[in-house]
């Protein structure tokens, strides 16, 4: 028997769409969005990064994490200022570190119940094949 393909890109497709229309909702709760959530966690996880591998890292376009850093500077999430040359440095806030903690309290709960039908052989499986997917990139 072959797998139908476009079946199983779909089934990945719908599996990431309801992971992230979970984590968005249940954000919500701690003040941010999962696009916003994502930035800071960037931020927090690369602290000398340019905007524009910071964009790379959140899977956005450069125009895209500049406005979306912008929104962050406004809520008083992050501060940016001049690096090097051109670059902007991006730093969270106390705010923003508060956010990012209940973010992580948050996604934990979240993706606990989003892979509780999968055993754990089943998670190490499925990390394995998302490995092997991604070793491209």
């Amino acid at each position: 028997m072959t797998t139908d393909l476009a079946l199983l890109g779909h089934a990945l497709k719908r599996a990431q769409y309801r992971n992230h229309r979970t984590m968005d909702a249940a954000l919500r709760d701690v003040g941010v969005s999962l696009v916003q959530w994502d930035a800071l966690r960037a931020i927090d996880r690369m602290p000398d990064a340019s905007s524009h591998d910071l964009a790379v890292a959140t899977f956005q376009s450069d125009q895209a994490f500049g406005t979306l850093a912008t929104r962050l500077v406004e809520r008083e999430l992050i501060l940016r200022s001049a690096g090097r040359g051109r670059r902007l440095v991006h730093t969270l806030t106390d705010t923003g570190r508060a956010a990012l903690k209940g973010g992580h309290e948050v996604a934990a709960g979240v993706l606990e119940e989003l892979f509780a039908p999968l055993d754990e052989e089943q998670r190490s499986d499925l990390m394995q094949a998302l490995a092997a997917l991604t070793a491209q990139e």
